[in-house]
């Protein structure tokens, strides 16, 4: 065994003309057929469900997992278990969406009579037009490619990506005819970034009850510094009786005054706090705190009820913490 780097990269770039050659062919193949298959998983009560054999199982899997996260409830069932069981999974109000290059595979071939049976709706994606697939199903895609990329013609390459990119614009399609927006696809990605952004309200990563550094205005400055250095947050809200914010003291704040020269003992804590300091609803999005912090080059804001009273705080390493920023 002996490896030429050049031949290989000849090889690789072969490959990727083949395959664009194959998807530059699939669009131009493209008619009523696909509008027609797109309209029966729009009009679907139960579920697309996508099935496949080998590498178009495969590609099927992956098929089914786009349309589920887009909008599209979807499943992959092997037709190897559908013949032993798992047909039963399939009812009369999903749709079935078949994919095989050949589509003469027998595992699959098998179920085809059963599912017309059934009366479950069948969308074949083929490169087998006049194949058995075909012939059972009510609508057919034409996934067929003039050769693989393969340098023996034998092991699926761009069949497979053809069919990828078809199960692509099917998705695609289906979603912007629901108007699926980032919100929906943010519910179905709640551990992902976008979901974090999305779905994450400040309340759910804010410190609560205890956590929340407060003082009265007429606190003295001791007082003040006490409650910063327990909670630990890096500033101190002071409040009224009833909780509504007066003002905000920051660790720079400090600093500064220390710059200054300022004799601290004497100071309460309404002579040092700001005034009508930036504050986030508690039910704003995370993010949205985010970005005030960033806006105002502040590290720490204030968190509030629908009434205006102080219900907590949080600071850019809570956010960190939380993985909105």
């Amino acid at each position: 065994m002996s490896f030429n780097p050049e031949q290989a990269l000849q090889l690789a770039r072969e490959t990727l003309d083949i395959e664009a050659a194959a998807l530059v062919g699939l669009k131009s193949r493209l008619d009523a057929r696909f509008t027609q298959a797109v309209q029966m998983m729009l009009n679907v009560k139960g579920r697309v469900v996508v099935t496949g054999m080998g590498k178009s199982g495969h590609i099927g899997s992956k098929i089914a997992a786009t349309l589920a996260s887009t909008g599209t409830p979807a499943m992959f069932v092997h037709p190897g278990e559908a013949s032993h069981g798992d047909l039963g999974m399939i009812k009369a109000v999903d749709v079935v969406l078949a994919i095989s290059n050949s589509g003469e595979s027998d595992e699959l071939v098998s179920i085809l009579p059963v599912l017309k049976r059934q009366g479950v709706p069948l969308i074949a994606m083929t490169g087998g037009m006049s194949s058995a697939l075909a012939q059972h199903a009510d609508v057919v895609l034409d996934s067929s490619v003039e050769k693989e990329a393969c340098p023996l013609n034998l092991a699926p390459t761009a069949s497979t990506t053809a069919q990828l990119a078809l199960g692509d614009a099917l998705a695609v399609a289906l979603l912007d005819a629901r108007g699926f927006k980032a919100e929906d696809f943010a519910r179905s990605h709640p551990g992902g970034s976008l979901g974090r952004r999305l779905l994450t309200h400040v309340s759910d990563v804010m410190r609560k009850g205890d956590q929340v550094p407060h003082v009265p205005a007429h606190a003295s400055f001791s007082e003040l510094m006490r409650e910063m250095s327990h909670k630990g947050l890096g500033a101190s809200a002071i409040v009224d009786a009833q909780l509504n914010i007066l003002g905000i003291f920051t660790d720079g704040d400090l600093r500064r005054l220390i710059e200054k020269g300022v004799d601290l003992r004497a100071l309460l804590a309404k002579d040092v706090m700001h005034a009508s300091p930036r504050t986030v609803s508690q039910d704003a999005l995370a993010v949205e705190a985010a970005e005030l912090m960033e806006q105002f080059k502040i590290t720490s804001v204030l968190v509030v009820n629908a009434q205006g009273i102080l219900s907590g705080a949080l600071n850019s390493n809570d956010l960190m913490r939380a993985k909105v920023i």
